[in-house]
Formats: C-alpha cells, structure tokens, sequence
C-alpha cells in the first residue's frame, strides 16, 4: 500500500472519529445545568424588564397553563441586546431545558424545567387513548391513580428522573386522563431534612424550587398530613 493511500484513510478515519466525538461534547453542553448560565439569563431578565417598564421578557400562555410552566423566557426578547444567544442547554439551542421564571409578581427567578420527561408522558397519554380509557390501578386521592401499565403494553414502568434528587420518580393518571410526574418521594425526603414552615392545605410544591435550579414540572399540587407527609392537595 502507498503513502497516499495510507494517508487518504487516516485522514478520513480522523473525520470519522472527530464526527463521533462531536456529538457527545455537544450533548454535553446541551444536558448538563449551569448556574453560571442561570445567572446570566437572570440579569438579561433583570435588565429587560428595567428597561421595559417591568414587563417580563417571556412567551404568552393562557390563564390555565400549570403554574411552572407558565411563564417560559421568550429569548428572542433578550437576545442579543441582553444576552448573545441562548445557553447551549437551552432547547431553544438545542438543549433539554426550558428556562423559566417563577415567583413573577413579587421576584421574577429563573429555574429550569427538565423537558426530558414530555416524550414519556406523551406515550403514555397516546397509550392511554388507544385504550380508551386510563387503566386505573390503585387509587392515591380523590382523583388521582397509579396506572396499570401491563394494560398499556408496557413491559416495564416508565419513570423519569428527578431533577431535585436523581431518583427515579413514577407518574400518576387523573380521573380526566392527564398524566403527572408524582413528586411525593422528593417532598418526602426534603420535609425530613429541611426544617420547613409549612402548613396543611397550602401547596408544598415551592419548598421544591427554593433551594434549586429547577420546577417540578408536569406536577400537581402537594400538602401535607397530619403526620407531615407529602399527600396530594385536594382540588
């Protein structure tokens, strides 16, 4: 074999790996959070909205969208005068989060919404209407079930991991067909070490968001009983 020949397939077989090394630094920078990054949005939400009057640099939704997801940051409000782009993580770039404030009326703060777990609770919805109706298993609340998900066809429970802890969270379906991440086991654990004012009948939900980068998304509200444990609110 010649030089050149010898040279035309390293060189090609560099290509090949630097493809394949691109992707995985990409998906690096598109899944992991930084606080560096959430800082940086913040000030261009900051200085938006000085400069605005106090209006807020975010999407238009209707008045019955989930409270975490209500208030998504529009980026093209902020970029570039802002802010030169969007974070990397962002899924306006590509990313897995969707950057979101919270808090709007008294102190607008950015979090993160973890959007990996929409393409689960889109399947399970899609099975569920296939069959008709939810395949309720045991009941939780006045209106809130686990699934039966051997009726679905699923071979083994879906889960999504949880931005708040790394544990692997379960869904619950409503009685009107509506799939929620079921959020009771980080509650759980964040009531026992955290010393919380909170009180029954009043939603939990923020003791979640304080002290982190994110919003329990797809959640339904939270409170405690009497023995200061997380149980779903009643609506």
């Amino acid at each position: 074999m010649n030089w050149k020949v010898i040279c035309t397939i390293l060189i090609f077989t560099t290509l090949i790996l630097s493809g394949c090394m691109y992707p995985k630094e990409k998906l690096a920078e598109n899944q992991i959070p930084y606080i560096d990054q959430i800082q940086a949005v913040q000030q261009a939400v900051n200085s938006f909205k000085e400069d605005n009057g106090g209006i807020l640099p975010i999407k238009t939704r209707d008045a019955v969208t989930p409270i975490y997801q209500k208030y998504p940051i529009d980026f093209k409000k902020i970029a570039p005068k802002y802010l030169a782009e969007p974070p990397g993580n962002a899924f306006e770039s590509g990313g897995i989060f969707q950057y979101v404030l919270v808090d709007v009326e008294t102190n607008p703060t950015v979090k993160l919404l973890d959007l990996r777990m929409v393409d689960t609770i889109r399947d399970i919805k899609l099975r569920i209407k296939s069959n008709g109706y939810p395949p309720y298993k045991d009941q939780l609340s006045d209106h809130v079930y686990t699934i039966d998900y051997n009726e679905l066809g699923y071979k083994q429970e879906p889960y999504v991991v949880s931005p708040f802890s790394n544990q692997n969270l379960p869904f619950v379906v409503t009685t009107d067909a509506e799939v929620y991440v079921d959020y009771r086991q980080d509650l759980f654990q964040l009531l026992k070490k955290a010393e919380k004012s909170v009180k029954p009948g009043e939603d939990i939900r923020n003791i979640l968001v304080e002290d982190s980068m994110f919003v329990p998304a797809y959640s339904l509200p939270y409170t405690i009983d009497e023995n200061n444990e997380p149980v779903f609110l009643k609506q």
